[in-house]
């Protein structure tokens, strides 16, 4: 992100947004709007944001990941028996 660059009152978006639009689409970058002189609201161009959105989810899930591996670790666990149990138990399925 370049300060002089992304940062933007959101007044001169609207004077120029076919220009906002044009440079999103060319650097992929997210523009700050500002309303009097405040950081008030973020733009990006949806091939950007899909991009945002896989890589939360990613983190997501190398997360989770994680956690399971700790908690290997920690002996947090149960054999798949009993845990076929206990989900037949739950939902008092029978078998």
């Amino acid at each position: 992100m370049k300060l002089d660059r992304d940062i933007h009152s959101l007044t001169d978006f609207k004077k120029k947004t076919p220009e906002f639009l044009q440079q999103l689409k060319e650097t992929g970058d997210p523009l700050i709007l500002t309303i009097n002189g405040k950081a008030e609201l973020v733009v990006q161009d949806a091939a950007s944001y899909q991009k945002l959105l896989d890589f939360a989810e990613e983190a997501r899930v190398i997360e989770r990941i994680r956690q399971g591996l700790e908690d290997m670790k920690a002996g947090r666990t149960m054999s798949l028996d009993n845990f076929k149990k206990h989900v037949r138990k739950k939902h008092g399925i029978s078998g």
